[in-house]
């Protein structure tokens, strides 16, 4: 069973790849608690089955990063794209789309946050693994607000326009 409308996401621990260290957050893979990323925001987040696959390169995260001054603008406060593949991978993917933080591109690896969203999608019988469905949401605070899933795989109702609509509405 998925996450509703009206739900508050489950914790758990995403990872991000930081190319350039400050005070708070060294260079490389850093481990940040959804619990604490959420607190007091609007995030639009998007999740994909995997970086660098031609649906999710060519179409998916360009459409949130072409659009994320529009989220901005609809009060937005972060991006999140969110694949079970680990942070390294996750880096160079934003770093070969000139991401240039528009988009947190943040790493379930081993997909715990994915399957406790219910989102999971098995692709093990493709040799792809545990991967997650096609999804993005709208959370403000932590809490669903707008859910759209893409059950095959394909991308249909979770692109940016789409989001972008519902957020603005």
């Amino acid at each position: 069973m998925s996450i509703s409308v009206g739900e508050r996401v489950p914790d758990a621990t995403l990872s991000e790849y930081i190319e350039t260290a400050t005070e708070s957050c060294p260079l490389g893979p850093n481990n940040f608690q959804v619990a604490d990323l959420v607190k007091g925001k609007k995030i639009a987040v998007f999740a994909v089955p995997g970086a660098f696959t031609p649906t999710c390169s060519e179409q998916h995260l360009p459409g949130f990063i072409a659009k994320a001054d529009a989220f901005k603008a609809a009060g937005v406060d972060e991006i999140w794209c969110v694949a079970v593949n680990d942070p390294f991978v996750m880096g160079a993917w934003g770093k070969s789309l000139n991401v240039n933080g528009k988009v947190r591109l943040l790493a379930d690896g081993s997909a715990i946050w994915t399957k406790a969203l219910g989102l999971e999608f098995d692709l093990t019988s493709k040799g792809l693994g545990v991967r997650a469905k096609r999804f993005s949401a709208l959370l403000e605070d932590g809490v669903v607000t707008q859910l759209n899933i893409d059950n095959d795989g394909g991308l249909h109702t979770t692109d940016a326009d789409t989001l972008l609509k519902q957020v603005q509405s």
